[in-house]
Formats: structure tokens, sequence, C-alpha cells
């Protein structure tokens, strides 16, 4: 990956590379890996996102815990000093979260210093999903997130009085999808789910439309 993201890439464009541990690293280890990704991508990136969310990856969700996420932000921190160029490192959050974990998270990113959130990852939760498929494990995107993640903006936006940069995604797959995000507190908005389904011009629409 790091090969391909040294090639030229077209000019104006914002590069987002997003970090998380393998599978088989164990959590004790968390730490070191994601300062290890830092150190290869930091150069390479305009922007990090650290994923402690994906319910893909057994164990991940739990680096949530404020004080496992003060260690690993911490860590991250330290490795932006010494790296001398301040690459911004947004934070990518479960929508699964009690509000109690949300304020212990939020603590720990506004503590080390880090620059913003991205609301939310993919969801564990199945309410609400009538297909036959909804039993499959892993994380639920698309159209039954967005209720969800949106309530997670509008939370997040309150508890940090707006002081803290939030990108919403979670189930834009139109423009008032979009507006929904940014009435909530978002200040940027991502889509997915959107892009399977719609093809790349989507995006066109969405901001046409906005």
């Amino acid at each position: 990956m790091a090969k391909q993201l040294r090639k030229p890439r077209p000019t104006g464009l914002v590069l987002g590379v997003n970090l998380g541990k393998s599978r088989t690293t164990p959590l004790e280890s968390a730490a070191e890996e994601y300062a290890e990704l830092f150190r290869w991508f930091a150069p390479l990136a305009d922007y990090l996102a650290i994923n402690v969310s994906s319910p893909n990856t057994i164990g991940l969700r739990s680096l949530q815990a404020r004080q496992e996420l003060e260690v690993l932000l911490g860590e991250l921190a330290r490795q932006r000093r010494e790296f001398g160029r301040i690459v911004p490192i947004l934070v990518k959050l479960s929508p699964d979260l009690t509000d109690a974990e949300l304020e212990g998270a939020l603590d720990a990113i506004l503590s080390s210093g880090m620059d913003g959130v991205i609301a939310t990852n993919t969801s564990v939760e199945r309410s609400g999903v009538r297909s036959t498929l909804a039993a499959e494990s892993g994380g639920l995107s698309g159209a039954p997130l967005r209720l969800r993640s949106t309530n997670l903006v509008r939370r997040i936006h309150q508890l940090t009085n707006g002081s803290l940069p939030i990108v919403g995604v979670g189930g834009v797959m139109d423009a008032s999808d979009a507006r929904e995000k940014l009435e909530a507190g978002a200040c940027l908005v991502q889509i997915y789910t959107a892009l399977v389904y719609h093809g790349p011009a989507v995006v066109q629409r969405i901001l046409r439309e906005l």
C-alpha cells in the first residue's frame, strides 16, 4: 500500500489513510502497532484515521475505552511530535457506544490533542433490518445506520460544544441525508455504501442538491 501511495496522485486530492491493528495482533501490543503504522503512513497522507471501532476485528472496539484509548492516542501524539509535521489525526468511533463510553472516549481524544472524530463506523445493531440476511455477522452499513450515526454526531457536538471537528458518515445515500449530518454538527460528510448502490456520480448529485 505504501508503495502505491508513493506514486504521483491527482493535483488537489486530499488523501486520508485508515489505520487499524491486525486481527492477529494482541490488544496489549496495539499501541505499538498503531505507532508503526503511523511511521509508515504519516509521510504519505494528508490525514490519518485511527480505527478503533471496526466490529470485524475481534476485540478492537475495546480500545475505545478511556484508559486504553488514552494510552494509544498518547503514543500517537508522541510519534507525531517526533515526526515534526502536524499530520491531522481523527479517531473513528462506533455508533454502538453508550453515552458513558462516548464521554470517556471524547475525554481521551481531547486530552491527547487529536484533531477530530469520524462518526461513525459500522454497527452490530440489527434492529429495524427486515432482510433474511440480518443475522449475518460483521458491521452493518448503509441506510439502516443513518439515524444511529446522526444521533451520535449530534451527541458529540453537544458534549464538545462544537469544538471538535466531526466527519459524519453512516447511511448517507442522498443530499437530504448529507444535510441531516451537517445540521447535527458534522463539518464534513463521508459516503461509502452510496457509492456501491449509485456509483461515483452520486457525489456530484449530492453536492448539486445541497
